[in-house]
């Protein structure tokens, strides 16, 4: 479908724990900075790249880099994975809760600008998601790899 190749960025949401305020939303959609930003702490801060090397869709997966502002968002990621494996009553609640604190700090931004809604996962190196140009509600599936 032509999604091999690009690179998609994971990066700090405007108003989320660690934002320092230090960029603009139009700096963010171009994939910029504002000069002067404080590219590892504030909005739009890096929390790593997706380069995409495989497209089942809706499912798109690729190699993921962390960026400078990871481990920020690391144990949050490790919680949700491990949650989305669990195979016992109640668990979806907790991951409902996990996943909506990754919404809360975690923008998903195409090569074309943010996405409005999306269910990302990451493993290590590496990294698969959905995506919409609305925001997703609930019965969100965990995906082809947990």
């Amino acid at each position: 479908m032509g999604f091999e190749g690009e690179v998609w960025r994971v990066r700090r949401a405007p108003g989320a724990p660690g934002d320092t305020g230090a960029t603009r939303g139009g700096a963010e959609r171009a994939g910029e900075e504002e000069p002067g930003a404080e590219s590892a702490r504030g909005a739009g801060a890096e929390f790593g790249e997706i380069r995409i090397d495989d497209a089942d869709f809706p499912w798109l997966s690729g190699r993921f880099e962390a960026g400078p502002a990871y481990g920020d968002v690391r144990d949050l990621f490790a919680r949700e994975l491990a949650l989305a494996e669990r195979d016992d009553a109640g668990h979806w609640e907790e991951w409902e809760a996990v996943y909506g604190e990754i919404e809360r700090r975690v923008r998903l931004v195409s090569p074309d600008g943010p996405v409005a809604g999306f269910l990302l996962h990451i493993r290590g190196d590496r990294a698969w998601f959905r995506w919409s140009d609305e925001p997703l509600g609930g019965g969100r599936e965990a995906g082809p790899e947990g």
